[in-house]
């Protein structure tokens, strides 16, 4: 059977999905598709509609630089008016035609002699020469292998996977977890539940959120004088860059704002013992810090019991803690987080040798410039190792990789000679140099160094998630393709165009922009 060719196939339609489409678009290129695993688009925003469920990063900031949006009605957005925008994007953009919904994506495999990848999905077969995988980190929930939990008579379900047909009204609810979804959980469901039971190993900080509607006379300038958008954008951005030297090289400076996170407890929780067990034991910024108004009132409820301990075993509706507390539960609800550093896209791709990128990630992940491994030619991932930010907004990481993502689409055209094919696979050189200076700047951060055990980590303890830096520096260094960090595979007797050698030589010659 002849397969589909497409020049590029994008995996995923979520920010970065979408964001990869419109570049693709605003660079000449339509001869792509979107392979959607569901049968919508919004990614972790269509995926996660618990109650409360909203974004930690002012909107303003978490939306495209090239697509604003002067109708934010909130400074902090919730889950409807993002996926909303998203909608939106495709529209404006017009992405929808390239978008191939329930198609998920089963397994990609490198062919070498025709420099392409062959993809399998749930409903079609294609090639492409490149593939950009736009999953995300947020893509696949966590369920911990607790002993006993297929025993558990009630409902059981994942915060990104919240099943809104089951009424929780005067019943006994228990939450596993208390990260980001947990805190818009908690609140949110307390009053209406008979007894709410939160099961926390480890205590969050929270700073207050400082939320609020957006007037109409602001989004009313904002509409009219663009410029004041960008504006209010550039001042977001500049506060948080300023901030990254506390994360990344000088934690002990976050000393000023674990006392205002102390001062917030302080004032909510008037309860000792309760206290105690909300207060963290690790610097503040070695965890995610959080935000919200309503979570530590919400625990100061009547009818709300924080377990200072995670779940250990189930045993029918009786939840058993591993300090031994007993629970009794009609719910169970897992904010616990999401497959992170193990990424399972990773064991669907087969790469040059047959390996797939999971087996070639068993020592951790690692790629050049947050986007190439090595062994997997012509496959960029959007939101890739060591591209996470702690304290800023992603879509300033995915407008910097989607830079890298053309660059590296305009290098195979002008590498590839009439009627050839060309491939550019990461060296192995390159990679390991590339994150090594990486790793050896991590060091340092308040994210290894903090006294935590955090989502960052792996499981060999080594932080593969976040960037060590400021998001101007990572846009710095992914704005050009290095071809010298690639091995050049060819095919069909094509040579390079003319200039292309000069090009490359020129390039090297200007340097690598690699990590300081």
């Amino acid at each position: 059977m002849t397969r589909e060719h497409v020049r590029v196939a994008v995996i995923g339609s979520g920010f970065g999905g979408l964001g990869a489409a419109v570049r693709l678009r605003r660079e000449g290129i339509t001869d792509f598709v979107v392979l959607e695993r569901a049968g919508t688009l919004g990614g972790t925003w269509r995926d996660n509609s618990y109650p409360g469920c909203a974004c930690d990063v002012p909107s303003h900031l978490y939306s495209f630089s090239f697509a604003p949006n002067a109708e934010w009605p909130r400074t902090f957005s919730g889950q409807q008016h993002i996926r909303d925008y998203l909608e939106q994007v495709a529209d404006i953009f017009g992405i929808r035609q390239h978008i191939r919904f329930d198609h998920e994506v089963r397994s990609i495999r490198w062919d070498d002699d025709e420099l392409h990848w062959e993809i399998d999905t749930a409903h079609a077969e294609l090639t492409a020469d490149v593939v950009v995988s736009a999953t995300g980190p947020l893509s696949d929930p966590k369920i911990p292998d607790i002993p006993g939990l297929d025993t558990f008579p009630g409902k059981v379900f994942h915060s990104a996977r919240w099943d809104h047909g089951v009424p929780l009204g005067g019943k006994r609810v228990a939450m596993v977890g208390t990260g980001a979804s947990a805190i818009q959980i908690v609140p949110s469901i307390q009053p209406e539940v008979s007894r709410l039971t939160v099961f926390q190993r480890t205590p969050p900080w929270v700073l207050p959120r400082v939320d609020r509607a957006i007037s109409a006379p602001e989004r009313w300038l904002h509409a009219r004088v663009p410029a004041t958008t960008k504006l209010r954008r550039g001042i977001l951005w500049g506060i948080r860059e300023l901030q990254v030297g506390a994360f990344t090289k000088h934690p002990n400076e976050l000393g000023f704002v674990e006392g205002l996170a102390k001062r917030n407890l302080g004032r909510a929780i008037k309860d000792p013992e309760l206290r105690r067990k909300l207060t963290p034991a690790y610097r503040i910024g070695c965890k995610r810090i959080l935000l919200s108004n309503d979570y530590y009132p919400a625990l100061a409820q009547p009818n709300v019991d924080v377990v200072a301990s995670g779940l250990k075993e189930v045993r029918g509706s009786t939840l058993v803690a591993a300090d031994g507390t007993e629970t009794e539960a009609d719910a169970l609800i897992f904010g616990t987080g999401f497959h992170v550093t193990d990424m399972p896209i990773a064991d669907r791709i087969k790469g040059r040798d047959g390996t797939t990128l999971a087996e070639a990630w068993g020592g951790g992940m690692e790629a050049l410039r947050g986007a190439s491994a090595a062994g997997f030619p012509n496959l960029l991932t959007v939101i890739g190792p060591n591209t996470g930010l702690g304290n800023s907004s992603m879509i300033l990481i995915i407008e910097a990789q989607l830079n890298y993502m053309a660059d590296f689409v305009r290098r195979l055209d002008h590498l590839a000679g009439p009627g050839g094919r060309v491939a550019l696979d990461a060296r192995p050189a390159a990679v390991k140099e590339w994150n090594a200076r990486v790793q050896e700047r991590m060091k340092r951060t308040v994210w290894n160094t903090g006294g935590c055990d955090s989502w960052y980590l792996d499981a060999n303890g080594r932080n593969t998630t976040v960037w060590p830096g400021t998001t101007s520096e990572f846009r710095k260094v992914t704005r050009k393709v290095h071809t010298e960090e690639y091995e050049v595979l060819r095919t069909g007797g094509g040579a390079p165009r003319a200039g292309a050698g000069a090009a490359e030589s020129a390039g090297a010659r200007r340097g690598k922009g690699g990590v300081r």
